[in-house]
């Protein structure tokens, strides 16, 4: 339930960038800050409800969780930051091949900034925890990406 919870608070935060695109307003990154503590507490709660972790692990991982959050929280801000140039391009019309093209980029490197980030995190994980439960892990926070993909992706209209 959790799970579902936290994926929803993340996915309303970022589902206010593409609501009603053409006359959306930026969203500033501050105005998350209530929804990510939320998501934080939330999405905290639910991977430990959902690892089973020695002592010595759970002393290992929470930090390694802590600065996972941080880095993910750093491509979380670059696509509000697209979204909104997305939002602003297309209140203002069609859309130029030279600006989708740029958009498009970006979205490329976000989502293989994302998939680097898995990579690196998990040769570390396993490292310190179980693998079993370093994929766990990964799949919940994978999960928990998503439900809020999904919830943006069917938010935002297509190209114009």
């Amino acid at each position: 339930m959790r799970f579902y919870r936290a994926a929803t608070i993340i996915g309303l935060g970022l589902a206010m960038l593409g609501a009603d695109c053409a006359g959306a307003q930026e969203l500033q990154l501050s105005s998350m800050d209530v929804l990510r503590a939320q998501l934080d507490v939330d999405k905290r709660e639910v991977v430990k409800d959902n690892l089973i972790l020695t002592e010595s692990a759970a002393a290992d991982f929470w930090p390694m969780y802590e600065e996972y959050q941080r880095e993910l929280r750093a491509i979380d801000e670059r696509v509000v930051r697209l979204v909104n140039e997305y939002v602003e391009a297309y209140g203002k019309g069609s859309i130029t091949d030279a600006t989708a093209k740029r958009l498009l980029d970006e979205s490329l490197k976000l989502e293989e900034a994302e998939v680097a980030l898995r990579k690196r995190y998990a040769a570390r994980l396993v490292r310190v925890i179980p693998a079993k439960e370093a994929a766990r892990y990964l799949q919940i926070e994978r999960k928990i990406r998503a439900v809020v993909e999904f919830d943006l992706s069917d938010r935002i209209p297509l190209v114009e």
